[in-house]
């Protein structure tokens, strides 16, 4: 049968057009998850290799290698549906102390595995039973990836919690404290991202920007190449490889999550989905941190708390203010060895600075306060601090015409007790952030110009002295990324005196159960505008 020239154009030209169409644009997220599933599987099977041969065995690291390895490529998914199980998995290696029940747990997961191959004491017993609590924790998680459907809000959540885990966690050591495989982890994390990414949305990434799924994965290779370079954890630059790479490739990401359409991000997790990078002014949803019931507080409220903040009157005595202690000028420390009570006598502990403070999770020294309004209510009520009572209103405030004004304007009536002015304080100190300093512009890219002495004391900082495993990058204090729903405690031997001959006596959050475990115990501050707030520690033991 014999085609007419038109017909024979006309389907010349339809199997054109069909040729060059863009693959399906529609993202595949079953094979997201599916790669998950493998890689949770695999890791599994390493564990089963693991337990077979012990810990000691000629191939025992490799086949631990393997089983990290495998399992970094499912954590972002595995972890995300299940926090508190994947930090069990993959946490420090120390005792947990439980406040519900007051018991103390064995630390188990990977890094105890880690510890009994790599390090001389090694009980064959102990390493058995610790591989089989490990594959329980990942077989739990397993469940969780094979029966919750990978959709574009869980895909971006995870990504972006994967690429803060990077920085702050397997660079850092906090992952791999003994084997220092934390470095190679960070490469096999952004190869998987790609992977996934490939899998699930690279299609349409391509139909809607072409040449940003280019960059992207170029970019990713840049990072990947520079870590192959220099796996050696001491000496790698941690420095460059943030500011000329991660920072690139988180900007690239939060670029493909706008262009893909598919999600436009959350208000109700820790991250600016926006921000496109983690050192930007605007990284962290301020009321991801702030309780319910003083969220998005208005600029009038604000404004109450500041003028609060300097106003000695909130005392019962009229000799403190919040500003007393927590000076503008020294970054709202004040500068003292311990800080002055209502009579001028020394008060128990140093004061921290309260900049950054909204992005904690515990209050004071021994974390006797959980959020900040909890903590400027203990000092209202506290006899040698305000010595005023909560719920009633100081008459000087009261009778004063402009704060009449503005406490009606804030809160639509003139309250009769202190908390609304709690609350106006409180937002004001969350005001009290600080996220463009010199090390933020350059670790976002947008200047290179550390000395090669400020370098080289980042790289220690993040790499062999270990500082960035309690203070965290970012953030530099201890609530734990990237769910930041907790804040790390630290037992770590403060002298009495700087001669450093005797422990001081202050047991720091050992009152609150009177467990052994936590005797000594004080919260992990932020080291951010350090060089402003000496004197050091809880009691200002070290004025450098």
């Amino acid at each position: 049968m014999r085609f007419s020239v038109l017909a024979l154009s006309i389907i010349i030209a339809a199997l054109l057009v069909t040729c060059i169409q863009p693959r399906s644009a529609s993202p595949n997220w079953q094979a997201g998850q599916a790669y998950y599933v493998n890689h949770i599987t695999l890791a599994l099977e390493h564990l089963e290799r693991l337990k077979s041969i012990g810990g000691q065995h000629a191939d025992s690291r490799n086949v631990f290698k393997s089983l990290r390895n495998e399992f970094k490529k499912a954590e972002p998914y595995a972890s995300y549906l299940n926090p508190e199980v994947g930090h069990m998995a993959n946490g420090p290696a120390l005792p947990i102390f439980k406040e519900d029940n007051l018991r103390v747990l064995f630390p188990v997961g990977l890094q105890k595995i880690e510890e009994g191959i790599y390090e001389s004491e090694y009980d064959a017993e102990r390493f058995r039973y610790e591989i089989e609590i490990t594959a329980g924790l990942l077989n739990n998680l397993k469940k969780g990836i094979v029966f919750r459907e990978l959709t574009a809000e869980r895909f971006f959540v995870a990504t972006h919690q994967q690429l803060l885990r990077i920085i702050s966690l397997s660079i850092s050591g906090f992952d791999t404290p003994v084997s220092g495989l934390g470095i190679q982890e960070a490469a096999t994390s952004l190869k998987s991202l790609v992977d996934v990414y490939q899998l699930t949305i690279r299609d349409l990434m391509q139909s809607k920007n072409d040449s940003l799924d280019e960059v992207f994965r170029n970019n990713v290779q840049k990072a990947v190449d520079f870590i192959e370079a220099s796996r050696n954890f001491e000496a790698f630059d941690r420095y460059t490889f943030i500011s000329f790479h991660m920072s690139a490739i988180t900007k690239n990401w939060v670029d493909i999550r706008k262009s893909s359409g598919l999600w436009a991000g959350s208000r109700d997790f820790p991250f600016n989905f926006d921000a496109p990078t983690f050192f930007e002014r605007n990284s962290f949803n301020l009321a991801f941190f702030t309780p319910n019931v003083n969220k998005n507080p208005t600029e009038t409220q604000i404004a109450l708390g500041k003028k609060l903040f300097f106003d000695k009157r909130l005392s019962d005595n009229g000799k403190l203010a919040c500003a007393s202690c927590h000076v503008p000028d020294k970054a709202y420390a004040d500068g003292l060895i311990k800080s002055k009570d209502n009579e001028g006598n020394p008060l128990e502990r140093n004061t921290p600075t309260i900049i950054n403070a909204a992005f904690q999770r515990k209050f004071f020294w021994d974390g006797k306060a959980d959020n900040l309004l909890d903590q400027i209510s203990v000092v209202f009520v506290n006899r040698k601090e305000f010595a005023s009572n909560a719920h009633e209103l100081s008459p000087e405030i009261l009778q004063d015409t402009i704060y009449q004004q503005l406490l009606t304007d804030a809160f639509g009536q003139s309250p009769r007790n202190n908390l609304d002015l709690i609350k106006a304080i409180s937002s004001f100190v969350s005001t009290l952030t600080a996220f463009n300093s010199k090390f933020d512009r350059n670790m976002r890219g947008e200047e290179h110009s550390f000395t090669s002495q400020e370098i080289q004391g980042m790289n220690l900082f993040m790499g062999k002295a270990l500082c960035a495993t309690c203070h965290f990058i970012p953030l530099t204090n201890g609530t734990v990324p990237p769910f930041f729903n907790e804040m790390e405690t630290e037992v770590i031997g403060v002298p009495a005196t700087a001669e450093n001959k005797a422990l001081d006596d202050d047991l720091g959050i050992y009152w609150k159960y009177n467990a052994e475990i936590q005797k000594g115990r004080f919260k992990t501050p932020t080291l951010r505008n350090a060089e402003l707030t000496a004197p050091y520690m809880h009691n200002g033991v070290y004025h450098t």
